[in-house]
């Protein structure tokens, strides 16, 4: 099983470094961020935390390829691939559709998994061969080049799946894995594991050989109620990227958090934070001490086949910065990743 760290890069970027040099050194596998408008720009970040790291690897999970040109997140990740000398990798998606209504853009018209699919060869090819003539449905490129060449033999290009099951087959038939966001249960990563096993066997691949993550809301402390707590602080801001299909798989009625997706889209995270059940917050995050995560990601994730643990994790500093509420005793991201690494990782050794 292989640890990664998803932050938001939304801290001051000398604590968020801070944490990328504190997972590099305690052996996470990788560092990833999401490529979005709300956060500071995680590409510059990385290339920053490059020559301050030696092992780890980062890139995005995900980037939109709506809002982010394909071709230029070739571009970028061949660019971080030389500075970490290796390191950089890929996971791309449609992109945040609540971020997309901000750009007046309407998901359902953007054809998403067809866009994604498209843009993945996009990568895969410009990275490849560094060059590309294509006319695509969505893409168009008449003898485009450029010099920025990765430095590993093939840098991995994932696709982020949530709905499926066509999202998950996909992935598996066209990219190098499927990072999976926000799931909690075990018939959640059974359905995943069944269609990324579908797609990777129409690609004469073995489904084990892909990277199969887990991207989740999580949050560790001595203290497990304090960790509880600060997850549900922010599983309503989450849950409203959830499609319906994706809450029944993981026992949530989609009404059940209807009220609270209103409340903070209104702006009212307080009330939203209220309307948070701890029930609603247990079924939607992982989070409690180091054995209450180690059981509840060995149980519902790892035994569905899902070789990869991605953890967004959420501390006091980050519940205050999204949704105004002060929290007391919570432990920083460095703490936590700590925590992981003694406490955590060697159950799934």
């Amino acid at each position: 099983m292989k640890f990664s760290y998803a932050m938001l890069a939304d801290y001051p970027l000398v604590e968020s470094l801070s944490s990328i040099k504190k997972a590099d050194e305690l052996g996470f596998y990788a560092v990833y961020a999401a490529d979005e408008t709300w956060h500071k720009d995680l590409w510059l970040l990385f290339a920053a935390a490059a020559a301050q790291t030696s092992q780890i690897r980062m890139g995005p999970s995900v980037s939109g390829v709506v809002l982010r040109e394909p071709t230029l997140i070739a571009q970028a990740a061949a660019t971080l691939d030389e500075l970490t000398g290796g390191r950089a990798e890929v996971a791309v998606s449609s992109g945040n559709f609540g971020l997309l209504a901000e750009y007046n853009i309407d998901w359902a018209e953007t054809k998403p998994l067809s866009r994604v699919k498209e843009a993945v060869h996009v990568i895969r090819t410009l990275l490849d061969e560094g060059a590309i003539t294509f006319d695509g449905e969505f893409f168009k490129y008449s003898g485009l080049f450029t010099f920025a060449r990765p430095v590993q033999e093939r840098l991995p290009v994932k696709m982020g799946a949530m709905r499926g099951p066509k999202s998950f087959e996909a992935a598996a038939e066209f990219s190098d894995g499927c990072h999976h966001a926000l799931s909690y249960t075990r018939e959640a990563y059974d359905y995943m594991i069944k269609h990324c096993t579908i797609g990777a066997e129409r690609a004469g691949k073995n489904v084990q050989d892909l990277d199969l993550g887990a991207w989740i809301v999580f949050s560790v402390a001595e203290d497990g109620a304090v960790a509880k707590d600060a997850a549900r602080s922010m599983v309503g801001l989450y849950a409203s990227a959830m499609p319906h299909e994706q809450l029944q798989r993981n026992g949530v009625d989609p009404a059940e958090v209807a009220p609270i997706i209103e409340a903070i889209g209104a702006g009212d995270m307080a009330k939203g934070i209220e309307l948070t059940t701890p029930d609603l917050a247990e079924r939607l995050s992982v989070a409690g001490t180091p054995e209450e995560c180690v059981e509840k990601m060995q149980d519902e994730i790892g035994a569905a086949g899902v070789n990869h643990l991605i953890l967004a994790i959420t501390d006091k500093a980050l519940v205050k910065a999204l949704m105004g509420r002060e929290i007391e005793g919570v432990p920083d991201v460095n703490t936590q990743l700590q925590l992981v690494h003694d406490r955590v990782m060697p159950a799934f050794a």
